[in-house]
């Protein structure tokens, strides 16, 4: 279902335990649990988000999360529809500054909990073909980011 990674951050059982908790509940909302999907997850620090942010998206800025997809929307929506899940395939990576994540929760007003559990949320649905460019886009992903957290009772505080 997903695998994670350090890159030059300590490893924690506290990021663990969020992460294998919200990836479940995305997988499960998205009715894929029984798929052979998986996401590659990175935790990193600011100067390696900035650099991969620059290597693929030739963006040179610091940012709080990526999320490289491995298939387009509509290609994965078949995929799904048509169960094909012999081989394991990557859904997509996602790649987290636990920096800005301990940042933007000062600066939000919530637990470290609430914005990484976003951040994953966040970015397993660019990596379902989600986006977030045009307003409408924008409203119906913000609408299944809340449910997942919802139903984890994992509010905004």
């Amino acid at each position: 279902m997903y695998q994670i990674e350090y890159l030059d951050i300590e490893k924690k059982e506290e990021y663990e335990q969020i992460i294998g908790k919200v990836i479940k509940k995305c997988y499960e909302i998205e009715k894929i649990e029984k798929s052979k999907l998986y996401v590659s997850i990175t935790l990193t620090n600011p100067e390696n988000i900035r650099k991969i942010n620059k290597e693929y998206r030739n963006i040179d800025n610091e940012t709080d999360v990526l999320s490289f997809p491995m298939f387009e929307k509509e290609e994965l929506c078949n995929k799904i529809a048509k169960k094909e899940y012999e081989n394991e395939d990557i859904l997509g990576d996602i790649v987290i500054s636990i920096k800005r994540v301990e940042q933007q929760a000062i600066e939000y007003g919530h637990s470290f909990q609430r914005e990484l559990s976003y951040m994953l949320v966040h970015g397993f649905y660019h990596l379902m073909g989600e986006d977030h460019i045009k307003e409408e886009d924008k409203k119906q992903m913000r609408k299944k980011e809340e449910i997942v957290l919802n139903s984890l009772e994992i509010a905004r505080e």
